[in-house]
């Protein structure tokens, strides 16, 4: 399906990667947090190989060090050898947590001479999506190998990293904060990894972006400030449209009172007027969207759906 007349003609899709249909090479790695123990990996291998993909996995996967799987040298060796190997279609992250920020120079200095990869997870990876939308490539966003993948998860992994079709998305149960329609390429994940990466070379950039956020285990003034430092650091100057989604086990409340993070993020998308969705199936949940990011969407917010276009070539194409 191309894209509709209504689109902004100046505004452009980044490079996809190579679609992992049935047969292509997907490695397993661990850029961030430790594994429990060996049957989460096998989970994530059986679980790459329903898809029929020939499935390699990182040498250190199973390490730990501290709260890392692994220290910097082995997670960073495990991601750089995905990338540089020509056999790899695409990289998928075993797990989230905490560390993938720490590899980005590595990968900034790898990824813009490497053949496209596909790369997706989602909560820490974050980091890597950024640094994959510097690079000019679509990433997705979307579950980590070891999570059991409910139908709903698996059919929406399948629809995009597979058949790459045009496709809208309903979100049904979302909260309408702001009517209206936007177009722009989809951007952002785990707003705690997008705060934290502000004043870096690898600040998430929303500039005509539709921006998607989410999170986990943060009070709702932790987030609130989260918002107050990107809108500081005006980090969401020329975004078009907001498709916010889940914050599981973020409480409302503390000793010191109570405030929604509906409130919070209504008032985010008062102060920028634009189009805004709160609750998409995106996030720490069973039933979750995988998105690509960077490329074009159009969000319309009164009808509740997010309208995927993807209508580039492939960057090995």
């Amino acid at each position: 399906m191309s894209a509709p007349s209504t689109a902004l003609p100046s505004l452009r899709p980044l490079r996809e990667p190579p679609r992992l249909a049935p047969g292509a090479h997907v490695a397993l790695v661990c850029p961030s947090g430790p594994l429990l123990g060996p049957h989460e990996l096998e989970r994530a291998v059986a679980t790459a190989e329903s898809f029929g993909w020939t499935v390699s996995v990182g040498p250190h996967a199973l390490a730990r060090h501290g709260y890392f799987a692994g220290d910097d040298a082995q997670r960073g060796d495990d991601l750089i050898q995905a990338l540089t190997d020509d056999r790899v279609d695409g990289i998928w992250c075993i797990r989230g947590g905490y560390g993938a920020a720490r590899l980005l120079p590595r990968v900034q200095a790898v990824l813009p001479q490497v053949k496209p990869k596909a790369l997706l997870g989602y909560s820490d990876i974050t980091a890597l999506h950024a640094a994959w939308q510097q690079a000019g490539l679509v990433s997705f966003h979307g579950p980590t190998a070891r999570s059991p993948l409910s139908a709903f998860s698996r059919a929406s992994l399948v629809e995009t990293v597979q058949h790459g079709a045009s496709c809208l998305l309903h979100a049904s149960d979302a909260q309408i904060l702001a009517g209206g329609t936007a177009t722009g390429r989809l951007a952002g994940g785990n707003l705690a990894l997008v705060a934290s990466l502000c004043g870096t070379p690898w600040a998430v950039d929303f500039t005509d972006a539709i921006v998607v956020l989410e999170d986990i285990n943060e009070a709702t003034y932790r987030l609130d400030r989260m918002l107050v430092q990107l809108q500081l650091a005006r980090a969401f100057t020329g975004c078009r449209a907001l498709a916010v989604g889940q914050f599981t086990d973020c409480p409302d409340t503390t000793e010191d009172g109570q405030r929604t993070l509906h409130a919070v993020i209504e008032e985010v998308a008062q102060t920028l007027g634009v189009p805004a969705l709160f609750g998409i199936p995106v996030g720490h949940i069973e039933q979750q969207w995988t998105l690509p990011f960077g490329a074009l969407a159009t969000l319309d917010a009164d009808a509740r759906t997010l309208h995927v276009h993807r209508y580039s070539s492939p960057a090995a194409s």
